[in-house]
């Protein structure tokens, strides 16, 4: 009996350890087991896209810097350990700042060779993050009258041979001429695609860089005419209204199909290959992700113009 017992027990214990063992099996696909995984897999989620650490600074074109600043607040969402300081001061002086390296990037709405030497050029690398519109703009009772100037007009306002809106269907008032600094790229644009290349002329009284400035500038002065990137008139103003070129409005759509020719490329450029907090930001900017929100901020995404435009090289 006692060798019996002593078999029946050896069988039970048997049996025991293997359902032991087809349970282990079987809670590998269990919710609780499932959800360890997920946290791992979230874990590693986490570790992967931690963000970046260190610093950066940026300088430059005041048409860009809208949408960095609004491409920052995403971006320490998701790399809360970066240090990222953004200026303007217009694109000669993002140039140069990169170039020197004082800057980590330098913010243009013109290639680099068009405001540095070939040599300091050289050094810097490209990172074309949008396309940007821009858009003449006048006090709104000018628009009373005239909506549309053609290439000549505009030409002869901003040469200042052309004094008076009378003298092109508006009101019986003197132009008054908000202009920009030599140093800025948005000039250099305006004055390669809107004027033919003629330069404009200087009211020293008015002149800034500071499309904000500009903005209220044109609001408060009845007559005046200058010029802004479309990401400025993306709020409403009742003050100010655009101006079409040759019958056509300055508008995303219209850039985009290569029918309004006011536009340029806005590049972030750094001195050497991007690295760290400077190379994560410019890869953030140039996403599919946050060219959904670009449009809504009046820039044109890059990979959607059906025209494209070449470095002019060096200007003469």
């Amino acid at each position: 009996m006692k060798k019996y017992l002593s078999i029946l027990m050896v069988a039970a214990m048997l049996i025991g350890t293997t359902a032991c063992s087809s349970g282990t099996n079987a809670s590998s696909q269990t919710p609780s087991s499932q959800a360890g995984s997920s946290e791992a897999a979230s874990s590693a989620a986490s570790s992967s896209e931690a963000g970046v650490t260190g610093s950066c600074t940026i300088s430059g074109s005041s048409a860009l810097y809208p949408l960095v600043k609004n491409a920052l607040d995403a971006f320490k969402q998701t790399n809360p350990d970066a240090s990222v300081t953004l200026n303007a001061g217009g694109s000669g002086t993002g140039l140069k700042q990169s170039a020197d390296g004082t800057v980590d990037i330098g913010m243009s709405d013109v290639f680099a060779d068009e405001k540095l030497t070939e040599d300091q050029a050289k050094t810097l690398v490209d990172h074309k993050v949008c396309v940007i519109t821009m858009a003449p703009i006048v006090n709104a009772d000018v628009a009373e009258k005239v909506t549309s100037l053609t290439t000549q007009q505009l030409i002869d306002i901003f040469t200042a041979k052309t004094k008076n809106w009378k003298e092109v269907g508006g009101p019986d008032e003197p132009i008054t001429l908000v202009t920009r600094p030599s140093t800025s790229g948005t000039r250099s644009l305006f004055k390669s695609y809107a004027l033919n290349g003629a330069e404009e002329a200087s009211n020293k009284s008015l002149e800034t860089d500071d499309s904000g400035t500009l903005l209220q500038t044109v609001s408060q002065h009845k007559g005046a005419i200058g010029y802004v990137a479309l990401s400025y008139l993306i709020q409403p103003n009742e003050n100010i209204k655009t101006m079409a070129i040759d019958g056509v409005e300055p508008t995303l759509e219209n850039t985009y199909a290569g029918k309004y020719k006011v536009w340029g490329y806005e590049h972030m450029y750094t001195k050497g290959d991007a690295a760290g907090v400077a190379k994560a930001l410019i890869d953030y900017m140039q996403s599919d992700e946050y060219g959904k929100i670009m449009e809504g901020l009046g820039y044109n995404v890059a990979s959607k113009m059906t025209v494209e435009r070449q470095d002019p090289g060096p200007k003469k």
